[in-house]
């Protein structure tokens, strides 16, 4: 009996809360220590440092070096306090805010010799934290349910995946089948017309050659009649007296050739011979020789490059009187001239090679059969690049439950005021001015990044576009839980390094089940 009264008196003395429901301990002692502070017997520093009647405990004076013979005074500054907080979620404080007039404690315990008026508020503070618990914990459980959907879609969309894979392998193999086919059909067919076109190109070789070497004959048989209409003595030289002798070489039309003017056309020679005439001095003289005789039509050759110095004379007319009607008719013809040069380019442009009867038939049978093999090969390159795209897509690590797989083709944006950010997940992370010039790659999908024990809790999008002077731009992407897929943020914390928060249904795990006992008003935590 004497025992029960002495603890009694220590704990009034020790301040101790003293309740039915909780266990007798000194003032600012957490429960999960209280087996220490046993009055008893000497207080034991919990650091070890010494020994000390227990009646020390809480006397306003720092005797152990942890400060853990004053829990419940602001004697020791390197004490803790602890607020019991029933109703609500107890709490340490620093032992320097005890009774320094600061309301820290919501059971208002630090602030047990103060004047300040501190009230209890546990127990509302505890029942708007619970609602807000119950709120959160609904939400959560929303978010869990709406995951399991997400689970169920993306094992349904890979076993889809699976079964097209193998449809398309098998489409596959038909169309190789076929473009084999008609690569062998187009081989047969492009073998005539091979042999045909080498018949053809030969022969058609020949007639070009033929038609050349009638127009050469033409051309100096032409040359050779001028020259010989110019040549006055016969004597097969043209002298620059024989060239003064006709008003035709009169450049600058003052009435009379001069020795300069017939040079020019002699290439500033005293004579030309027949054999330079035919290949090179013709083609100087022909267009003012011809016009002379109004017959003049411009070569479908190339002349030969003037000498260095040389310029062109301009053409020279006969009559003096008729000078600016000739110029007129000169002048005109020239017009028609590059009409015609322009028609007959157009119609070389516009025909196409013509073959005869039988090398066109067979022209147009392998045509035909390139046609079908080129088709035949769109098809096969066509389903190896879907086919491809599907297994590439079976091989990303889309979560544990394939949770995540359905984001993908999905694209998410947040907005602020300078930028759109554009996230599609396991793709790409975009960065648009809101201006609207051109976008910006922060990254491409790279891999998982959260940590260890909870490794889908991040992505990484890396090899974005180079930032000037800088390095390349990455984006790590922060995952938590919402009850809709939602881009709500996006930082650059670090120079081209951008932070992303993206909300999912994908993270949300099922919230923990919690008893009545625990849910209730009175709900002491330590208990």
């Amino acid at each position: 009996m004497k025992s029960v009264l002495a603890f009694s008196l220590f704990c009034v003395v020790s301040g101790a809360v003293v309740r039915a429901a909780e266990v007798l301990r000194p003032r600012g002692v957490v429960l999960s220590k209280a087996s220490f502070y046993d009055p008893t017997r000497d207080f034991n520093c919990l650091d070890g440092s010494g020994t000390i009647p227990f009646s020390y405990v809480n006397d306003d004076y720092c005797d152990c070096q942890d400060g853990s013979d004053e829990p419940g005074t602001a004697a020791c500054p390197n004490g803790f306090f602890h607020c019991t907080n029933a109703g609500h979620v107890p709490l340490n404080i620093p032992s320097s805010r005890v009774n320094d007039g600061v309301c820290d404690c919501c059971d208002a315990s630090d602030e047990y010799a103060s004047s300040s008026n501190c009230v209890d508020t546990c127990r509302e503070l505890g029942r708007a934290a619970r609602e807000e618990a119950a709120k959160q914990r609904e939400e959560r459980m929303k978010g869990y349910h709406l995951r399991q959907s997400m689970i169920e879609d993306g094992r349904k969309i890979k076993k889809e995946a699976e079964g097209k894979i193998e449809e398309l392998k098998k489409e596959k193999e038909e169309a190789e089948a076929v473009r084999n086919e008609k690569e062998e059909v187009k081989k047969t067919a492009e073998e005539p017309e091979k042999i045909a076109l080498e018949k053809y190109q030969a022969v058609e070789e020949e007639r070009k050659a033929k038609i050349d070497a009638d127009k050469k004959a033409k051309d100096e048989a032409e040359a050779r009649e001028a020259f010989a209409h110019i040549d006055n003595n016969g004597d097969g030289v043209l002298t620059v007296e024989e060239l003064q002798s006709r008003q035709t070489f009169d450049t600058n039309r003052d009435g009379q050739v001069s020795e300069e003017e017939a040079r020019f056309y002699l290439k500033q020679e005293d004579s030309m011979s027949l054999e330079t005439f035919i290949t090179s001095g013709w083609l100087m003289m022909r267009p003012v020789y011809l016009m002379d005789k109004r017959m003049f039509t411009p070569p479908t050759t190339t002349p030969a490059p003037l000498e260095e110095g040389l310029t062109p004379p301009p053409p020279v007319f006969d009559d003096e009187d008729d000078t600016d009607e000739d110029e007129e008719d000169y002048e005109l013809h020239d017009e028609d001239h590059e009409d015609i040069l322009k028609e007959d380019e157009q119609k070389e442009e516009e025909e196409e090679p013509k073959y005869d009867e039988d090398t066109q038939k067979l022209v147009d049978i392998a045509n035909e059969a390139r046609e079908q093999f080129d088709e035949a090969d769109r098809r096969v390159r066509d389903l190896v690049r879907e086919l491809r795209s599907l297994e590439e897509s079976q091989e990303k690590d889309y979560g544990p439950e394939e949770e995540f797989r359905v984001l993908e083709g999905n694209c998410y944006e947040y907005t602020d005021r300078e930028y759109t950010y554009r996230l599609c997940p396991f793709d790409k992370a975009i960065q648009k001015p809101k201006s609207g010039h051109g976008e910006t790659r922060l990254g491409q999908w790279g891999e998982w990044s959260g940590p260890e024990e909870n490794r889908y809790s991040r992505m990484l999008y890396s090899n974005g576009q180079a930032c000037w002077n800088g390095p390349t731009r990455s984006a790590d992407v922060k995952i938590y839980c919402g009850t809709e897929t939602k881009l709500t943020g996006v930082t650059e914390p670090n120079r081209c390094e951008y932070l992303f928060f993206l909300r999912t249904p994908a993270v949300c795990t099922k919230p923990e089940e919690i008893n009545e006992d625990e849910s209730s008003e009175y709900t002491h935590t330590e208990l």
